[in-house]
């Protein structure tokens, strides 16, 4: 018989995972697997240790019950070795950005498990930083690096934005750094506020910032950002809350690579690296797309076509978000797009008015 670990963080999502194990082992008993779970520890590492143990005993599927911060664990803990097993995610956390991406839902512990029973799989493209694996993004530069003094509840992609539109004291501190950038198309040398690269479309709840990202093609989505100046940055936010329209601006350079060689010219000014929301060393650094690499469990007949390899579709199918999160992201994004237009004075959305005044 197959046999699958669950490797659960018993403190998140209010302890829901912990609450609803038996059940999950069913589920899995009832697809086939002889099950057992690990309960992570507060000792570093615990997760990844325990998923690269598990793979080395020979399990074939892990699952990895938590937040994002789990799965980026597991994944390290499998990521390089040769034989790797299937995993699949029970998301538990807060933002849950990889189980978005993969259409797992994300507010139904024993639902997310049961995406199991569907067996369909993904094989997922992950990053490689250096000698450390990511699942979703690695950016640096001084704008993400403030991200690190933004209070816990405001980590989420949109309550960032709204942090930078209010105008806080941070703000006045974003300046560009020289930087050089190698990647499949060429070499970027200049000055930039931040970099960003992804693996999916999702970032923080947000499914714009990289709009035709797919998830196993073999490339990151890059996206470098040329100016510091504090509107021009919330204006390239806005456009890109407003339809995807950053990516056509020269503000920055948006592009696919397979590779990046990111490096800091000014000796003085280290570029600290965000590895899926943690710091993850100072650069230089080399990023490398391991094409396909791990295969997970996912609910692939529900993620847009456009977003697999393969198809020849070119818009998103709006229709696989839920009523909720749609009008979650349109109040949330009106209310961005409104307060930059309040303060830089100019219509973004195209509405004829200008924040709360019409003009």
């Amino acid at each position: 018989m197959k046999k699958a670990r669950v490797i659960y963080n018993p403190t998140s999502g209010k302890e829901l995972v912990k609450k609803n194990l038996a059940d999950i082992l069913s589920i899995l008993e009832e697809c086939g697997y002889e099950a057992s779970a690990f309960a992570t520890t507060p000792e570093e590492g615990s997760a990844k240790n325990e998923a690269s143990r598990a793979a080395k005993m020979g399990f074939d599927l892990i699952v990895a019950a938590g937040g994002d911060g789990t799965i980026n664990e597991v994944v390290n803990g499998i990521a390089p070795l040769k034989k790797r097993p299937k995993m699949a995610i029970i998301p538990a956390g807060t933002t849950n950005d990889y189980a978005r991406a993969l259409k797992i839902p994300r507010d139904n512990i024993i639902k997310a498990a049961e995406v199991i029973k569907k067996n369909q799989t993904v094989k997922m493209d992950i990053g490689k930083a250096n000698k450390t694996y990511f699942i979703n993004i690695a950016a640096g530069g001084h704008l993400t690096e403030l991200t690190y003094e933004v209070p816990s509840e405001l980590k989420s992609i949109f309550g960032y934005l709204a942090y930078l539109a209010k105008g806080a004291e941070m703000l006045p501190r974003v300046k560009p750094i020289k930087v050089r950038m190698e990647y499949d198309e060429g070499v970027y040398e200049g000055n930039a506020s931040m970099f960003f690269l992804g693996l999916t479309n999702s970032v923080g709840g947000f499914e714009k910032i990289a709009p035709d990202a797919k998830l196993d093609d073999g490339k990151f989505s890059l996206i470098i950002v040329k100016t510091a100046n504090v509107f021009e940055i919330l204006h390239l936010a806005a456009l890109m809350l407003n339809g995807g329209k950053h990516v056509e601006d020269s503000r920055l350079i948006y592009t696919k690579t397979s590779h990046l060689h990111a490096e800091t010219l000014e000796t003085n000014s280290p570029m600290m690296i965000n590895l899926d929301g943690e710091y993850g060393g100072d650069a230089p650094m080399k990023f490398t797309n391991l094409h396909q690499h791990i295969e997970m469990y996912a609910n692939a007949d529900a993620i847009p076509a456009n977003a697999i390899m393969g198809s020849i579709l070119d818009e998103y199918n709006e229709e696989t978000k839920s009523a909720e999160d749609e009008d979650e992201y349109l109040e949330t994004s009106r209310e961005f797009v409104k307060e930059v237009e309040r303060l830089t004075e100019e219509d973004i959305d195209g509405d004829g008015k200008i924040g709360s005044n019409q003009k």
